[in-house]
């Protein structure tokens, strides 16, 4: 059975007026690789005649971002003529690749209505040899996800990427990850294989969860010993969470403001490619 190495509890990082905070990376962790970066944003309440999301246009080389809507909604476009508005339990997969530019912001609907809001982002790294992929998005609604139950329909499962026993995943992935969104009633419990070699990424969102003897409340990110192929959880009280996993790639990262890239060079040269306009128009 695995076992934690540590608890990494987010950091209150907040973005204008919207709640964020940032599980990874910290001080004592850089990655979970290949899982880079997590914002957790809200959750919170907009008024009515709100300014929304403050994410406007900006490049990314090099990674993926997956973005998870459990409340509200995202408006996305990038320079490579990707448009949409995912609603709550909606998910976007965005492939940079070799570069675009993209802005997340609220629909009209929720800037002028206001409402509930609690989005996360994750940040995948890509293998060098994907490094320069051409870009991609995916956005998937609520009901287009593949999901199932377990025990006796106390464990809800969003089956993002990756398989399940006999289930897939509803977005196809350059490189082998499982990534799924999960919502566990209080004592609820599952088990689910994972080979020792592969690194677990697990995130509370909300209420606490038992692993092993340790109980760990929301906002907490766990850390795991490669030291088994098995994984357990109990809900001690009801639960949402991220759970992932994956082969490390093993390779250098070099992350440096909206690039993630294998060496410094690459780095400069992903800023001279986005400053000359290589990574597509904007229009607004």
């Amino acid at each position: 059975m695995r076992t934690i190495n540590q608890i990494h509890a987010a950091g209150y990082s907040p973005i204008a007026d919207l709640i964020t905070y940032s599980p990874l990376p910290t001080a004592k962790l850089q990655q979970v690789d290949p899982f880079i970066f997590l914002n957790h944003h809200g959750f919170q309440t907009y008024p009515p005649n709100n300014n929304g999301l403050p994410f406007g246009p900006h490049p990314h080389r090099g990674m993926e971002t997956v973005t998870f809507i459990l409340k509200g909604d995202i408006m996305h476009k990038d320079s490579s003529g990707h448009e949409s508005i995912m609603e709550e339990g909606g998910i976007q997969w965005m492939t940079a690749g070799s570069g675009l530019i993209h802005a997340e912001v609220s629909s009209p609907k929720f800037k002028k209505e206001g409402g509930d809001l609690e989005i996360l982002q994750l940040w995948l790294n890509l293998p060098a040899k994907y490094k320069m992929t051409k870009p991609n998005y995916v956005g998937l609604q609520k009901d287009q996800i593949t999901h199932f139950e377990l025990d006796g329909g106390k464990v809800k499962v969003q089956l993002i990427a990756g398989t399940w026993e006999d289930q897939k995943g509803s977005f196809d992935t350059l490189s082998p990850i499982f990534l799924s969104t999960i919502e566990i009633s209080k004592g609820g419990s599952f088990s689910k294989n994972i080979p020792s070699g592969e690194n677990i990424f697990l995130y509370i969102v909300k209420g606490a969860l038992k692993i092993g003897n340790e109980e760990i409340p929301f906002r907490n990110l766990v850390e795991f010993n490669n030291d088994g192929d098995d994984l357990s959880v109990t809900a001690s009280e009801d639960a949402i969470f991220i759970l992932g996993h994956a082969k490390p790639f093993n390779e250098p990262m070099v992350a440096q403001g909206p690039f993630v890239m294998n060496t410094q060079k690459e780095i400069q040269e992903a800023y001279r490619d986005y400053q000359e306009g290589k990574f597509g128009s904007w229009e607004h």
